[in-house]
């Protein structure tokens, strides 16, 4: 790893190295946080978790070839090489910036309430037609997943797609600090986060933290039909470029279809230059990201034809509106993680479904105070929206449940305490030929619950 030596880790993380004095020079060949992953020269973080602290698997990677370990103590008697440290946490952040300044390559910085992972994907679908690219995988967005995922940066490596995760104030700023991204794309401003954040300001005010470590002759990328997101004119002189359904944008789409559950076709214009694309997802929110696509393609000198080629070509990622299709059902696997906004639009999604459209809705996390009223907004929007039944799971969905039956008394709406007594009955409620949506907050772990559907 390019100038990844023992002498740089130890000085940009301000520790004391230990260990034989001609090591110091070695590159590092990886950083890892598991100890299941460690290989010959790579270096061991080890972190202090809230169960288990992996400095007691120091002797074991050691064991396996690892050139050095960090430590946030003194290793008595060891015979190995160690960087002793405060904080594991803090000097992975450090090495992980430190690294990416070596690398000099460009990074696009992706954040927003709702939308983040399924934009970065449809961004990194698109550069890849003209660079090598590396994208942020799973949920390797905070402030420990941002620095595993630059690890994974090669020399050969042209651009980084990094999605930025953030759930409290000055946690963006720390992320952008580590990324310094060349261009900022932020999905939209949400009620998501709001125990921290508080109200939408707040998610706009620690969202657009993103813009603190922007390299000078940046780019900004905003939806444009996001009422906060609209309100930003420009950051140190750099002009945001705004995406979305109106003319007036710099980069917008019209002509705009829905195929169903196969897909959006819309015609996407830049300046002078427009192109007709189908999206391979469902649903208006994807028509946006491909839209933030486009105005990324653009900046980096993508043709139309390499933009358009790159949005057809997604791929869907499991827990992410990723199709199962069954003998008997067609499941929309949506439950890696939920909020309000992201629940209507994939509830406005489903009403496109062949036979019966049910959802299977769980509780959503992290809403402060407005947790009913919010879980209240999204039962109304699922009676009225032109679905055929939900299920509500949890004990704030109950809250779902009622708004539903105030909205539509005919809706055919049920409430069911816990995943484990709905993964009881699941076949009870599903009919052969129904199409069914699964989602909730990731705490819900309804993966059981499509795992289940799968197999019924």
């Amino acid at each position: 790893m390019k100038n990844l030596t023992l002498r740089n880790i130890t000085k940009v993380c301000g520790g004391t190295y230990h260990g034989p004095e001609e090591l110091l020079d070695r590159e590092v060949t990886s950083v890892t946080t598991d100890s299941r992953k460690a290989e010959t020269g790579a270096l061991f973080v080890p972190i202090v978790g809230e169960r288990v602290d992996a400095h007691r698997f120091i002797p074991d990677v050691m064991e396996k070839g690892c050139l050095a370990t960090l430590s946030e103590r003194l290793q008595e008697g060891a015979d190995y090489a160690y960087i002793q440290i405060e904080s594991s946490l803090q000097a992975v952040k450090d090495i992980a910036e430190f690294y990416l300044e070596q690398l000099q390559i460009p990074v696009v910085g992706i954040t927003g309430s709702v939308g983040k992972t399924s934009t970065k994907e449809v961004i990194a679908s698109v550069l890849k037609e003209k660079y090598r690219t590396l994208k942020t995988q799973g949920n390797f967005n905070n402030e420990l997943g941002l620095p595993l995922t630059v690890f994974r940066l090669r020399d050969e490596d042209e651009i980084a797609v990094l999605e930025m995760g953030i759930s409290d104030f000055g946690e963006m700023t720390r992320l952008a600090k580590i990324a310094k991204p060349e261009t900022c794309v932020i999905t939209n401003i949400g009620t998501c986060h709001l125990e921290n954040l508080g109200d939408r300001d707040g998610v706009l005010k620690a969202k657009t933290e993103i813009f603190s470590s922007l390299k000078p002759n940046g780019n900004i990328i905003l939806n444009g039909d996001d009422d906060k997101l609209a309100t930003v004119e420009e950051y140190h002189g750099i002009r945001p470029v705004f995406f979305g359904l109106n003319k007036k944008y710099d980069v917008y789409a019209d002509e705009i279809e829905s195929l169903g559950l196969k897909g959006m076709s819309c015609r996407i214009h830049m300046g002078e230059q427009s192109f007709s694309v189908l999206v391979p997802m469902p649903g208006i929110h994807m028509v946006y990201n491909a839209l933030a696509a486009a105005a990324i393609g653009k900046i980096y000198g993508l043709t139309a034809e390499e933009i358009r080629r790159g949005i057809e070509s997604l791929e869907p990622i499991s827990g992410r509106f990723r199709m199962i299709e069954t003998d008997k059902l067609l499941i929309v696997d949506d439950c890696y993680n939920a909020n309000p906004m992201s629940m209507k639009a994939s509830l406005d999604v489903l009403k496109d479904g062949a036979g019966r459209r049910v959802a299977i809705l769980g509780d959503m996390g992290e809403l402060g105070e407005n947790e009913v009223q919010l879980h209240q907004e999204v039962g109304a929007h699922a009676a009225s929206c032109g679905i055929d039944k939900c299920i509500c799971v949890g004990e704030l969905s109950a809250h779902m449940a009622e708004a539903a039956k105030k909205t539509d008394p005919d809706f055919d709406i049920c409430h069911i305490r816990t995943r484990e007594e709905l993964l009881q009955h699941l076949g009870d409620y599903i009919q052969p030929g129904d199409t069914v949506l699964v989602k909730a907050s990731h705490f819900m772990k309804f993966e059981d619950v499509v795992q289940t559907l799968e197999k019924l």
